[in-house]
């Protein structure tokens, strides 16, 4: 049954993010129409897709530039994934494939690793520091600069191209309505 799996973003955009895979076919890439979108330059648009098949995922490459790769090799084909494999996609985006206990009378739903290993309760730790920019990070558009100027030289390249155009098209309108072709060009033939 799918929703017994999740992938934990190990390095990438956002580190330990938990992503529960629910559903047959799952796709992994930059574009935001993924079910996992990961807003990376190495990511491709489309870059892998899981498939639930026989009570196991299924994971493979969609033809992307940087490769999808299980525990360090790169994915040449289908690969039915298991539980603490490592999946990369490009060299710095890493994820952890999990599977999960789901006890229905739980509170709480763990990877089997932590339920196996029950540790002793930490004494509470100051939350984490504040996520840093992340370096590989496609911008999601131009930034929004406050107070700054417009470069008017396009602009004015554009106009001048315009005002030429209609010049020279003007110009042999004029040559043409008047019968002047061999006033200006003599060389042309029968003048």
């Amino acid at each position: 049954m799918p929703g017994q799996y999740q992938l934990t973003m190990r390095s990438g955009p956002v580190p330990g993010t938990v992503y529960s895979l629910e559903g047959e076919q799952l796709t992994i890439g930059r574009d935001s129409a993924n079910e996992i979108a990961v807003n990376d330059a190495e990511v491709s648009r489309r870059h892998a897709r899981l498939t639930f098949q026989g009570g196991k995922y299924v994971l493979e490459d969609l033809g992307s530039t940087n490769g999808t790769f299980v525990n360090g090799q790169r994915l040449t084909g289908p690969r039915v994934l298991k539980s603490g494999e490592v999946i990369s996609l490009g060299e710095q985006i890493v994820f952890v494939y999990e599977a999960v206990d789901s006890d229905p009378g739980a509170t709480m739903v763990s990877p089997r690793k932590a339920a196996a290993a029950a540790r002793p309760v930490a004494p509470a730790s100051p939350p984490p520091p504040a996520p840093q920019p992340y370096a590989g990070q496609v911008p999601a558009g131009p930034p929004a600069a406050a107070g700054q100027k417009m470069n008017p030289l396009p602009i004015v390249i554009a106009v001048g191209v315009i005002v030429l155009i209609c010049a020279c098209i003007g110009f042999f309108w004029w040559v043409d309505a008047n019968y002047m072709w061999c006033t200006f060009f003599p060389f042309l033939g029968g003048c």
